[in-house]
């Protein structure tokens, strides 16, 4: 296990309670999660603490990464923790928490336990494209 970590934070124009539910349902996943031009394909959530998810994201180049894993803490509408697998890279762990800012809420997602400074840059890049995506999701669904 490694001490490599990031966080990216970013304050959107919707409810806690709107953006936990675009992060643990499979039909909003699918309409949001993924950097621009990536395109999540499969979404399966069992949203209980040891349930698994599985998302598949294909890429502009028509490549599909899986990524998956288990749920370590679920507390809705504010925190989720859950272990994360990209292919057979090492397994790291991701905290997102939703924090009431006025008439929005600030996402900042935890990822640590990464094994590389550069699996961090990309898992850095994706991260910040998810949170675009879902900025754009939460203001024209």
């Amino acid at each position: 296990m490694t001490d490599i970590a990031l966080t990216v934070r970013r304050t959107i124009a919707a409810s806690p309670e709107r953006l936990f539910e675009a992060w643990t349902t499979p039909a909003a996943l699918r309409q949001w999660f993924g950097p621009k031009d990536v395109h999540c394909i499969a979404a399966e959530v069992d949203l209980r603490v040891g349930g698994a998810y599985k998302l598949g994201n294909q890429l502009p180049d028509g490549r599909v990464v899986w990524i998956a894993g288990t749920f370590e803490a679920i507390e809705p509408p504010r925190r989720l923790v859950y272990s994360w697998q990209v292919g057979d890279e090492p397994p790291s762990r991701v905290t997102v928490m939703f924090e009431p800012a006025g008439d929005a809420t600030e996402v900042i997602v935890v990822h640590e336990r990464i094994d590389s400074i550069a699996t961090r840059d990309g898992h850095e890049r994706g991260w910040i494209g998810c949170l675009d995506s879902l900025e754009q999701w939460s203001t024209s669904a």
